[in-house]
């Protein structure tokens, strides 16, 4: 961590203080891996205070910065991710429907659940769920209560089928 000094504190401890303002060291820090091209992924802002020593909203400040910059991006269920890292992800929800139409599935047949969604397609459970909630609302698929969700109408690229 460079721009650093670290100073004593009254309790005895030791303090890291930056006269930039740390969320900008860590900014600095982040930048410059993800221009070196070293990370396909950042760590979750757990880790990242963990490996800084500072409070959620110092990172989120760091990550604010690099998001402004056009580096990095929030990515639901996913968390922060550098931009143009691989293809362009397509919202989750029409991933959903790709599941649908690979696997074949036709009216009547269950979805994977939730968490076997949520491992396939690399999203979180809640971020799934919202996508399923979407297709609930467009009426392709429907829950049914203690079974899951079912295939209610044809799946894309099957209208009339």
């Amino acid at each position: 961590m460079t721009g650093l000094e670290v100073e004593e504190v009254a309790d005895g401890g030791r303090a890291v203080v930056s006269p930039r303002g740390t969320y900008l060291v860590i900014a600095d820090t982040l930048r410059n891996k993800l221009r070196s091209g070293e990370p396909t992924a950042l760590p979750s802002e757990a880790e990242l205070m963990r490996q800084h020593g500072v409070s959620r909203t110092t990172v989120r400040r760091a990550l604010n910065v690099l998001a402004a910059e056009g580096l990095v991006r929030s990515a639901p269920g996913k968390g922060w991710v550098p931009v143009g890292a691989g293809p362009a992800e397509r919202p989750l929800v029409d991933r959903v429907r790709d599941v649908i139409l690979t696997d074949g599935l036709d009216v009547g047949d269950m979805l994977p659940s939730e968490a076997a969604l949520s491992g396939r397609l690399g999203a979180s459970r809640g971020a799934v769920r919202h996508a399923l909630a979407q297709l609930e609302g467009t009426g392709l698929v429907k829950a049914v209560h203690g079974k899951g969700r079912i295939i209610q109408a044809p799946g894309p690229g099957r209208e009339g089928a």
